[in-house]
């Protein structure tokens, strides 16, 4: 059996290579590529996913798993090699219901549509983008078609970044949250944020962000930040973290960079033991935003910190910031106020923002919204929802990456994550009393090392109800404490700053 078992791990790392090398090739499309060379690296990740893909539905690793589940139940159930049966079985069952040549015309379509949406969002031109959206859903149903659902055709896509989570359970969560958001919203106070608005220069930016991430607790050479498109986070290994971020008019740049060093911190923390294993990551995308919304808000934008932060701003920025007083400053970066972009918006209305396109997901995957009539519906969700008029396409239904890559069903983990940020928070601050104290003076080492030791290191050994329950007691993801903390953010504002 151990002889097994070692088969089994060289088999894993074999695949989690090619799976990282894949990774790479993604990254360096999105960062540093000529647009010129979409096509070949289109065909170039193809073929690795090919690769991975036949390698990991072999019939052997299924051959070895069912010889390891004498193993398996002989361990505690919280072991590394238990778990490590455990998820590889699920993982294995599921991949092998999806034919290679989909999973491959999967991977090229994601990489070619990349491209064509950056050219359409920085033109305006949702037509050129529409047969990318279209090949995307006939994509992801023929991709339903090979699972099994209860309550809707989007479930097998949403599982694919909240595992064990059906669509009714999301809309559940929702259907509480949106009418308190919606009366939030209307109810805050209005807040002169017009000085956020200014022109901050690139490299001064750039140099602010990288000294608040060198306070994160990330070891010294184990990342780096680069500029891109649509910011996003990826790892090939504990100690090869890569950020990135957009230096544009205002600082939602400052906050971006916070948000995926979140992600970030939670690649770099996980236990060296799981590396090269499908153990080595997060047990869902809304466990993993709740890391990225964590860090961009409860820490990114607390008064603690900026109590610290604030005067090393000033002097980066002194003549935008240089007249700016510390509560005008922490008034505007927690108001309240709708607007058209989702990686802009404040943390009352961002889930508006989710909740839209989880609504809008169903109905394209259920057919009943013509991809053709999109930016219409879109333009009709955000005046429902935040009252703003959509004034083009780039502000609107082409602002977001995601459906050019096929990433249908992520979206509600954005949401979820903001959720999942309040609970996990709740436990972190029983387990640090002093912890504003110490964001006072600039230190977040004890909090870093606190996510790490309780929820990072842990990767995927356990699903995202007993990862959740391991740090709050209750597997239940549980809307009432996040409202709770935006209620009494907001009431804190000065009427009328």
């Amino acid at each position: 059996m151990d002889a097994d078992l070692r088969a089994l791990r060289e088999r894993l790392a074999e695949i989690s290579d090619l799976a990282r090398a894949g990774g790479v090739l993604a990254w360096d499309q999105k960062v540093t590529m000529p647009p010129g060379g979409h096509p070949a690296r289109a065909e170039a990740l193809a073929t690795l996913s090919r690769v991975v893909h036949e390698k990991f539905v072999d019939d052997e690793v299924g051959r070895l798993l069912e010889r390891l589940r004498p193993l398996e139940e002989s361990l505690d159930y919280d072991s590394d090699d238990a778990s490590l049966v455990r998820v590889t079985r699920r993982d294995w069952e599921k991949q092998r219901r999806v034919p290679t040549e989909l999973r491959v015309e999967l991977t090229r379509a994601a990489a070619l549509g990349n491209q064509v949406w950056i050219e359409a969002r920085a033109t305006n031109d949702f037509a050129k983008f529409l047969p990318v959206l279209q090949r995307t859903l006939e994509l992801k149903r023929r991709y339903v078609d090979c699972f099994e659902w209860d309550d809707s055709p989007y479930t097998p896509l949403l599982d694919d970044f909240e595992p064990f989570m059906l669509t009714s359970e999301v809309a559940e969560v929702f259907g509480t949250i949106r009418p308190a958001l919606l009366e939030l919203v209307h109810e805050a106070p209005r807040v002169d944020a017009s000085f956020l608005e200014q022109a901050f220069p690139a490299d001064d930016q750039k140099r602010f962000y990288e000294g608040i991430l060198a306070t994160l607790g990330f070891e010294d050479g184990s990342y780096r930040l680069d500029p891109t498109v649509h910011p996003f986070c990826t790892s090939f290994s504990r100690r090869d973290v890569r950020l990135t971020t957009r230096f544009e008019s205002g600082l939602d740049g400052l906050w971006s960079t916070m948000h995926e060093a979140g992600h970030g911190h939670y690649a770099h923390g996980i236990a060296a033991s799981l590396e090269r294993t499908p153990l080595a990551m997060s047990p869902s995308l809304g466990l993993n935003e709740s890391q990225s919304r964590t860090w961009e808000n409860l820490v990114g934008r607390s008064r603690p910190f900026w109590l610290h932060w604030y005067e090393p701003l000033q002097e980066t920025f002194p003549s935008q910031l240089g007249d700016v007083d510390l509560e005008t400053f922490l008034a505007a970066v927690n108001r309240a106020e709708p607007g058209l972009i989702r990686v802009e918006a404040d943390e009352t209305t961002y889930s508006l923002h989710i909740i839209l396109r989880f609504e809008l997901e169903q109905q394209l995957i259920e057919g009943s919204l013509d991809p053709k009539n999109l930016p219409e519906a879109w333009s009709a969700g955000m005046a429902d929802l935040l009252g703003v008029d959509v004034p083009d396409d780039t502000h609107g239904v082409l602002q977001d990456i995601h459906w050019s890559q096929g990433g249908i069903g992520y979206f509600p983990t954005y949401a979820l994550g903001n959720v999942i940020s309040l609970q996990i928070w709740a436990s972190v601050r029983d387990a640090i009393p002093d912890l504003d104290a110490q964001m006072e003076i600039g230190e977040l080492g004890e909090l870093a090392t606190w996510l790490r030791d309780n929820l990072y290191s842990l990767g995927r050994k356990f699903t995202p109800k007993e990862t959740i329950e391991r740090l709050t007691g209750s597997p239940a993801i549980d809307p009432q404490p996040y409202l709770a903390y935006l209620r009494e953010k907001l009431a804190a504002l000065p009427a009328g700053a």
